[in-house]
């Protein structure tokens, strides 16, 4: 049974909530490679990364741009199995966009300490489609129309509160 108001507002606030997200490239060889990344959602639903060229992941998707993008809900109770999630897939390109690096710099403040730095870049993906799990026997079948906003969710969604440490630790 889908969730209370539809699966695609339900997937899409998930990504919008996420702070971090685990990226899955394609490394040499064809082997699956996992990284910790931190998205932004863009107006138009796109998944935001900002990423370092010296990253084994980001040298992965200038080779290979196909990847998948897992966002993690907090579990309803100890058991993890019970935590909503969502897995898109897409193509990752590398993009030169001020509009939408400040998107993500919203959703990131204290990543300002190394915006500009030479080798980070911004790179969009597109979802193409994916899966949305809401616990046990909860699956739902994603596809790219179910994880583009719709009119009341065309804006990114507020910065979190920056860290009171420069090191954003707290």
């Amino acid at each position: 049974m889908p969730p209370e108001g539809g699966t695609g507002p339900t997937a899409r606030a998930l990504m919008r909530a996420a702070g971090a997200a685990t990226l899955a490239t394609v490394a040499e060889g064809g082997q699956p490679f996992a990284s910790l990344v931190t998205p932004a959602i863009a107006p138009d639903g796109a998944v935001l990364l900002w990423l370092s060229t010296l990253s084994e992941h980001t040298r992965q998707l200038a080779r290979e741009p196909r990847c998948a993008l897992m966002f993690l809900g907090e579990p309803d109770g100890p058991n993890p199995q019970t935590a909503p999630r969502v897995t898109v897939t897409g193509l990752a390109e590398r993009i030169e966009d001020p509009g939408l690096k400040a998107v993500w710099l919203a959703r990131h403040p204290y990543a300002e300490l190394y915006a500009d730095f030479a080798d980070f870049g911004l790179w969009r993906i597109m979802p193409m489609g994916g899966q949305m799990v809401l616990g046990f026997a909860r699956a739902h079948r994603l596809r790219a129309a179910d994880l583009r906003p719709g009119p009341d969710e065309a804006t990114p969604p507020p910065a979190p509160a920056p860290s009171p440490d420069p090191e954003g630790v707290p």
